[in-house]
């Protein structure tokens, strides 16, 4: 009927809130199981259904437990049956059909761990998790209080060391933008003194006067600029402007361009 099959196995939770546990409350497993799970992870609920455990009777009582546990308004996160070891003939109830198809047919994962390790009974092949024994279903089910803390502890303390290296990364940052800042006028008055300076030293290339102090002169005829003889005739009196003051002369005579 396929039971027993890996493919319908479901998952077991991780941090289960809530567990149904089918045992014996008078069992070594029952204690055993309820200690590791105090010690390692007290923060969730156990909902207990008590049974017997071996005997004519536990077969029905088993049933009867996983039965009750799958009947409640609010089903647990997962389903618990364990019992310690003994003789073949004390687990033989969790090789009762009746028992093994109960557990198949719960509506919450299930884990069974019954006997010692070397133990193994039919329910626990129907159950979605065998476990060793009923310590280690408990150690399977439930993390370690310890191991998390410590966790925590180093994601904390990253956490804290990685908003250090942010803050530090945005004081620097805030730095080097204010030092930009007030670097900038600085940058600008540098940058407009040396286009002055240019902007001067073209102006001063170009300035006739500085021309004039070469041995340059300007002529004007009636404030026109002359630049070729055609523009001047016999007795014209032209202005000549030299470097430091000008004089008026008389054209006596008018030559053509030179050879």
């Amino acid at each position: 009927e396929g039971l027993f099959d890996e493919s319908r196995k479901r998952f077991i939770p991780d941090m289960p809130q809530t567990i149904a546990l089918v045992a014996s409350v008078e069992s070594a497993a029952y204690a055993d199981f309820i200690k590791i799970v105090s010690s390692r992870w007290p923060f969730l609920t156990i909902q207990v259904f008590d049974t017997q455990v071996q005997g004519e009777a536990a077969p029905e009582q088993l049933v009867r437990a996983i039965t009750n546990a799958n009947e409640q308004a609010e089903l647990a996160d997962v389903l618990v049956v364990t019992r310690g070891g003994g003789s073949a003939d004390d687990l033989q109830a969790f090789n009762d059909e009746r028992v093994v198809r109960a557990v198949a047919a719960s509506r919450m994962p299930t884990v069974v761990a019954i006997g010692h390790e070397i133990d193994e009974s039919l329910s626990e092949l129907a159950a979605d998790l065998r476990a060793s024994t009923p310590s280690n279903a408990a150690e399977l089910l439930v993390p370690d209080k310890a191991a998390e803390q410590a966790q925590v502890s180093v994601l904390r303390d990253t956490l804290n060391s990685n908003a250090r290296s942010f803050v530090d990364l945005a004081v620097a940052d805030s730095r080097f933008m204010r030092q930009q800042v007030q670097a900038a006028p600085m940058r600008m008055l540098d940058a407009v003194t040396s286009e002055t300076k240019q902007l001067r030293q073209l102006l001063s290339a170009y300035d006739p006067r500085i021309i004039l102090t070469r041995g340059y002169s300007l002529v004007r005829l009636n404030n026109l600029l002359v630049t070729s003889v055609g523009q001047v005739a016999k007795d014209d009196t032209l202005l000549v402007e030299l470097s430091d003051g000008s004089v008026d002369v008389t054209v006596t005579d008018v030559h053509g361009k030179l050879k």
